[in-house]
């Protein structure tokens, strides 16, 4: 089978678009498509199927994933071992500013484990436009929080949503509750003021920023109250115990990689990374 069909293949299977594996892999969508019946007829069976609007994986779609994952880490493997004597660029990491502090320091350390001698960059960006960097080819890897419909990256660990304030739990009474959220990207920020309105609590929206450091900054002084992954939660704020706050979701925190990945930084890598942190994390 061809890597790059399957490159494309995995592409779709972790965005769940052929439209971002297009882009992902700088191609165009006629041309992921060609790709896509090459590989079912390299198969002989078919690998996607119709549901709505939408493409799904047949049975035999879902098998080839495990296959084509590792077809490809192997790949990425033996031209990397080729190549680890040669100067390359820095391995760039995305990070959500509010995973920095809480996930991003040992997902670098165990990265370094692997590749010591290797520069790294880090970029800091809510998670739709880290997506749309790996898109473009401008980041190596990203620490993402997950869309429930998609298979995208590694895992790193389940989490889940909590509201938080600075020490004032009285401001859980207050009305109107102050608000210190995420940007409207994020996912704590729709699912708790759309839990609000389904209650009829009252709320301001006091500040919305992408700055985790803003964000906790505001909280420890005790200016209003914030919904946010409970790994997040650091040094002076306290988890509310408020029974009268909605629920928040649980979400998953993984490890993407760009299709073209960095030349010793291939998705086997990535899996070995995304196994040690949650080992560690357990």
């Amino acid at each position: 089978m061809d890597i790059d069909a399957l490159r494309s293949f995995i592409a779709f299977v972790d965005t769940g678009s052929f439209t971002r594996a297009a882009k992902q892999t700088f191609r165009t969508q006629s041309a992921i498509s060609m790709q896509m019946k090459r590989l079912e007829e390299d198969a002989g069976k078919p690998l996607f199927i119709k549901e709505g609007r939408n493409l799904a994986l047949t049975e035999h779609g879902q098998l080839l994933v495990s296959y084509a994952r590792r077809i490809l880490s192997l790949h990425d493997e033996v031209l990397g071992s080729f190549s680890q004597n040669e100067a390359h660029p820095p391995l760039v990491i995305g990070c959500p500013d509010d995973y920095a502090e809480s996930v991003l320091p040992k997902v670098t350390e165990l990265i370094l484990g692997k590749c010591p001698n290797q520069n790294i960059k880090i970029c800091c960006d809510c998670s739709s436009q880290l997506r749309l960097k790996l898109d473009a080819g401008e980041i190596d890897l990203a620490i993402l929080t997950r869309s429930p419909e998609v298979e995208e990256g590694y895992l790193l660990k389940h989490d889940t949503g909590v509201w938080v304030h600075g020490g004032f739990e009285e401001l859980t009474e207050a009305d109107p509750l102050s608000l210190i959220l995420y940007e409207p990207d994020c996912k704590f920020h729709s699912t708790a003021i759309d839990g609000l309105e389904k209650l009829g609590r009252n709320y301001r929206l006091l500040c919305s920023s992408s700055s985790a450091t803003a964000i906790k900054s505001l909280l420890r002084r005790g200016l209003g109250i914030s919904a946010m992954a409970k790994s997040s939660v650091s040094q002076g704020l306290i988890v509310s115990e408020s029974v009268d706050m909605p629920p928040l979701p649980s979400v998953d925190i993984v490890l993407a990689v760009a299709p073209v990945p960095h030349p010793l930084f291939s998705a086997g890598m990535a899996s070995e990374v995304s196994n040690s942190f949650r080992m560690i994390n357990t």
